[in-house]
């Protein structure tokens, strides 16, 4: 009896710590909810196409170095800032921005976004667009969810202000301190066309990854490219993996 009290709460605590994943896992969610509203993890695409993304919150001391290393291959990636590491860092927005990188939102101030109102969300993605834009003189159109966490709520408040939300199909898990070779081996083995790549500008190793992945990719026969050129134009539906897809008919 001892035995099985103990292996109810060891299952117990094992489910109690899978929610979240469980919570934004699309494809779970999609096997029990038909009117979902997702981010856009990856997009339907018929070449081979992936996009880089970096999220900057925190940390700052690689920037520039990955700056150096993208332009050494002629490759353009989207970075998601905070905006309180745009108040902290402008000169490092401009240095992306004149780069051609995409200067895009990952909030204001890094909040649990499902804990907010329609109206202080809206107003958290504006605060940020305005002082990326005041920096670079693009409004941002994309936004990525602080913790990945998102809801219903989250995403049609994000649509409501003409923004759409960008989630990732492939992490590199760079944020756990995994070695360089760990993080390319992650991101060449699970990339596919359309997929979007989550680092992270402040990473331990990131950028002695970085090399090897962005040519393992065009060995590959991938072309790098921001999220906004990954995107398909027109109308389009999200399934309930978070996948963008074509509308049937659509070129």
């Amino acid at each position: 009896m001892q035995k099985r009290r103990e292996i109810t709460a060891l299952l117990a605590l094992c489910f109690i710590g899978a929610l979240p994943w469980l919570i934004n896992n699309p494809a779970i969610i999609g096997a029990t909810a038909t009117e979902r509203e997702l981010p856009i993890y990856c997009v339907q695409r018929d070449n081979k196409c992936v996009s880089l993304t970096f999220d900057a919150a925190w940390g700052n001391e690689d920037t520039e170095l990955l700056i150096e290393i993208l332009d050494a291959y002629n490759v353009k990636a989207t970075f998601f800032l905070v905006g309180e590491w745009v108040d902290k860092y402008p000169e490092s927005v401009r240095a992306l921005h004149d780069a051609g990188h995409e200067t895009m939102s990952h909030s204001n101030d890094h909040a649990h976004f499902s804990k907010l109102s329609a109206e202080e969300i809206a107003a958290n993605l504006k605060a940020c667009n305005d002082k990326i834009e005041g920096v670079t003189g693009v409004c941002p159109k994309l936004f990525r969810c602080p913790f990945g966490e998102y809801d219903d709520h989250v995403i049609s408040t994000v649509k409501s202000v003409g923004m759409t939300a960008i989630q990732w199909d492939v992490d590199s898990l760079d944020w756990k301190g995994i070695s360089a070779d760990e993080i390319s081996e992650r991101v060449l083995s699970r990339v596919q066309p359309g997929s979007i790549v989550l680092f992270h500008n402040a990473a331990e190793h990131t950028p002695e990854a970085l090399p090897a992945i962005v040519e393992g990719l065009l060995a590959k026969g991938y072309e790098i490219v921001p999220v906004s050129e990954l995107l398909l134009d027109g109308e389009y539906t999200i399934d309930h993996t978070g996948r963008q897809c074509k509308i049937s008919g659509d070129a």
